[in-house]
């Protein structure tokens, strides 16, 4: 007899739904392929200026 656990599923239940659900998962993942536009930036692209950023900037340098 296979143990269950408390919430009554059991290693085969799992096994099972992992088969009927990865070829779900490439089905959906094959019918969105549509090419992304990236959005413009807005506003300040860069870090502010402040000690944290400039600490940090004297750290990586080499």
């Amino acid at each position: 007899m296979m143990a269950k656990t408390k919430d009554g599923t059991n290693r085969r239940d799992f096994l099972k739904l992992a088969a009927t659900t990865a070829p779900a998962a490439a089905v959906a993942t094959v019918a969105g392929t549509e090419a992304a536009e990236a959005a413009e930036p807005t506003g300040e692209t860069r870090l502010q200026d402040t000690a944290h950023t400039r600490a940090y900037y004297d750290s990586a340098r080499f």
